[in-house]
């Protein structure tokens, strides 16, 4: 049987070819496999190089100056980072996130919440968008962090973050936001946009996982306390060993990024059209955040009548998910689209499509042939 298609990009992507060359350069004993923070001798200086090069590539990305780019081991660590660090500073206060941020970010809210900190959890509009009305409904005079991710990980939905973050800093609140799945796909200057926060990680734009990383704006000064220790590393705001290897891949990854954004987003975009045209015939079948703008690889789409696990067992030529990958094994319907006002039925058979840089035509025209017959093989036995 031929590999299935590969349609869950949004849970995370491979490894472009460039970056794994660029990663096993920095392994072995005759590449530059040394502990950056090694200072006494060569070995180190150069993987201090390296490291910093790399630094400079993810700041080139984000328009932002390298001395704000610190490393982490995910975007996971960095929205952790973010919204306890700046809690941790003194002074503490109330924080504004939404109901359908990553797990991420809402169990380090719930962490705050029982350390005694306030959180408010908003609800988002039936097109998945968080509206600036509801952010500034939501402050308080305590109000120190808002949280609200610049696009959907389940749903692609895009969000106004220019204008959240306007309003922040007209109150002089901190603005965070989860930019996993939108950097390198779309346009993200931290100097053009409204932003003190941003988390961002590799393994979602064809670099390796377990590297990430938080832009800090330095003007003004935006303080985070460390939360993990150890060595002070990072300018203090996050300890431990640096490494080289999955560093200067996410460096790579995000050059190349930089690079392909103009002409690959509008491919992917074509594709996944391509996809919704070809199964949007089928009876009951609604998109998840219609309306809405939304990432170029997203498509969510509810299959009424059909149970989701079942039509992803059935789709033996396609690899998709039920939603996002920190949520796939439970049997509870998606938390995102059940804060979205969507039934649990409809929110149980609902299945995330996700295109990629390496998906073609042909695989979504077997993806496509492979969704039509499932879904008449499920209803025809129901």
């Amino acid at each position: 049987m031929s590999q299935a298609v590969y349609l869950d990009y949004a849970a995370t992507t491979p490894v472009d070819p460039a970056v794994v060359d660029v990663m096993v350069r920095h392994l072995g004993p005759e590449g530059t496999f040394a502990n950056p923070a090694s200072r006494s001798h060569l070995y180190g200086w150069l993987a201090e190089e390296a490291v910093e090069n790399a630094r400079r590539q993810v700041a080139d990305l984000l328009n932002a100056d390298p001395r704000e780019v610190v490393w982490t081991s995910g975007a996971t660590e960095a929205n952790n980072l973010a919204i306890k660090g700046v809690i941790d500073a003194p002074g503490g206060g109330h924080v504004i996130t939404s109901a359908t941020e990553h797990k991420a970010v809402l169990d380090a809210c719930q962490w705050l919440e029982q350390q005694g900190h306030p959180v408010s959890y908003l609800k988002p509009s039936s097109d998945g968008r968080v509206s600036v009305d509801a952010v500034r409904e939501a402050m308080r005079e305590d109000t120190v962090l808002v949280s609200v991710m610049h696009a959907n990980n389940e749903t692609g939905v895009i969000n106004d973050v220019a204008a959240i973050g306007a309003l922040c800093r007209e109150k002089g609140v901190l603005f965070h936001t989860d930019a996993a799945q939108t950097v390198g796909k779309l346009p993200l200057d931290v100097r053009a946009l409204p932003v003190d926060l941003v988390s961002v990680c590799a393994h979602k734009i064809y670099g390796p996982k377990g590297i990430g990383a938080l832009y800090v704006r330095r003007s003004p000064d935006v303080r985070v306390m460390a939360q993990i220790h150890g060595g002070g590393h990072e300018r203090g705001m996050r300890s431990g060993t640096l490494a080289t290897h999955q560093i200067v891949g996410m460096g790579e990854a995000f050059a190349l990024a930089g690079r392909l954004m103009t002409e690959e987003g509008p491919r992917i975009a074509a594709l996944r059209d391509q996809l919704w045209e070809g199964i949007a015939g089928l009876p009951g079948l609604s998109i998840n955040g219609a309306g809405a703008p939304r990432l170029p690889g997203h498509l969510n789409v509810a299959f009424a009548g059909v149970d989701g696990e079942m039509l992803m067992t059935a789709l033996n030529q396609v690899a998709v998910s039920s939603g996002s990958a920190c949520t796939s094994a439970s049997l509870e319907p998606s938390y995102v689209l059940k804060a979205m006002g969507i039934a649990d039925a409809l929110a149980h058979g609902s299945i995330r499509f996700s295109v990629g840089r390496f998906t073609t035509e042909e695989d979504i025209q077997r993806a496509v042939a492979n969704v039509l017959e499932a879904v008449g093989r499920l209803r025809q036995v129901a």
